[in-house]
C-alpha cells in the first residue's frame, strides 16, 4: 500500500501510473530539490504542516529552516522530526543568527551548544551564521566576528554538523579597503566556517561569485539560488530576472557546492504560484540537477 509519503513524492513527478505498473522503486533517483523555509513563512505561521505538504506536493524533498529558538516552529524536536517524515522532506541546513545584540535561544551566544544537539537530532547537515542586525554592522563587531564563526564552527563539527555564513549585500561594503565578506574568508579557518553564497545578493552588490570561487577554492558548499529583477532589483522566480544562473552552475565543482535552496524573499504573486514557475523552470534546465 502507498503511504502518504510516496503518494505526495510520485504525483509531484507524474510517477502514478509507473507506481501502478510496479516501478516504485522510480523514487530512489528523484533528484533533490531544497527550499529556504523563510520563503513562505506566512505560510508556516498559519498552518505549518499544510505549508509543508504543499511544498512536497511541488517537488521538494529537502529544506533549510530559520527561526530555530529552542523549538522548531513551536514543535519539539521529536515532533517536528515526525512532521517532516510524515511529509517526506530532510533538514538540510538551519539559519542562526549571533545573539550579539538579541540573545535569544537558538542563537551563537545563547547555548549553542543545545542548539547543535537540537539540529543533529533532527539530521541537520550544516548549521549557517545567517544575518548580521544592523547594530552588529559596525567596525567592532566585523573584527571580532572570525573568532566567534570559528568557535561555533568548533562546535558544530564535534556533532559532525558544518558550519558556514550567509551573506547579504552589506558584506560587499569595503572597510579598511577590504570588503568585510573578503575579511570573513580570509580570517577564519576553511575547516571550521564554509560559506553560504546567496546569488541574489551578490548579484545586487555588483559582484561576480565566479571570482570568489577562483579565489577561494571549495568555499562554497551552500548556495541561495533566487533571481534578481531586471531594472527594480526586486526578488523574482528563477529565470525571470537577469541572474546567469547556467554560467554560475557550470563551475559548480570549483565553488565546491554541494546543496542549494531556492528561495525568493517577496513576491508580487502568491508565493506558491511563485514556487511553481521557478520549479517549472528548474525543471527544463539541466544544469541545476
Amino acid at each position: 500500500m502507498m503511504n502518504r509519503k510516496d503518494f505526495i513524492a510520485l504525483s509531484s513527478l507524474g510517477f502514478l501510473g509507473l507506481y501502478a505498473c510496479g516501478t516504485s522503486n522510480m523514487m530512489n533517483i528523484r533528484k533533490p530539490l531544497a527550499i529556504q523555509l523563510y520563503t513562505v513563512r506566512d505560510a508556516i505561521s498559519d498552518n505549518l504542516e499544510k505549508a509543508l505538504e504543499k511544498l512536497a506536493e511541488l517537488g521538494f524533498n529537502q529544506v533549510e529552516i530559520y527561526g530555530y529558538d529552542g523549538t522548531f516552529f513551536g514543535k519539539t524536536r521529536t515532533e517536528f522530526q515526525s512532521i517532516l517524515k510524515n511529509v517526506g522532506l530532510e533538514v538540510i541546513s538551519s539559519h542562526h543568527t549571533t545573539g550579539i545584540v538579541h540573545s535569544t535561544k537558538g542563537t551563537l551566544l545563547n547555548d549553542w551548544e543545545k542548539s547543535v544537539e537540537d539540529l543533529h537530532f533532527i539530521g541537520s547537515k550544516y548549521m549557517v551564521c545567517s544575518y548580521l542586525f544592523e547594530e552588529e554592522r559596525t567596525l567592532e563587531h566585523y573584527k571580532k566576528l572570525p573568532k566567534l564563526l570559528n568557535q561555533s564552527g568548533e562546535i558544530t563539527k564535534k556533532a559532525g554538523i558544518e558550519f558556514a555564513y550567509h551573506n547579504h549585500d552589506f558584506e560587499f561594503e569595503k572597510f579598511d579597503e577590504i570588503t568585510f565578506y573578503d575579511f570573513i574568508l580570509d580570517n577564519t579557518s576553511p575547516d571550521l566556517v564554509k560559506m553560504e553564497l546567496d546569488l541574489y545578493w551578490i548579484a545586487k552588490a555588483g559582484l561576480n561569485p565566479l571570482t570568489y570561487f577562483e579565489k577561494y577554492p571549495k568555499r562554497f558548499p551552500l548556495w541561495h539560488v533566487k533571481d534578481l529583477k531586471a531594472g527594480t532589483k526586486d526578488f523574482t522566480e528563477i529565470g525571470n530576472g537577469t541572474i546567469d544562473f547556467k554560467t554560475i552552475f557550470e563551475v559548480r565543482e570549483k565553488a565546491g557546492l554541494k546543496h542549494w535552496f531556492l528561495e525568493q524573499d517577496s513576491s508580487d504573486k502568491d508565493m506558491f504560484e511563485s514556487l511553481k514557475i521557478s520549479t517549472d523552470y528548474i525543471a527544463k534546465n539541466n544544469f541545476f540537477k
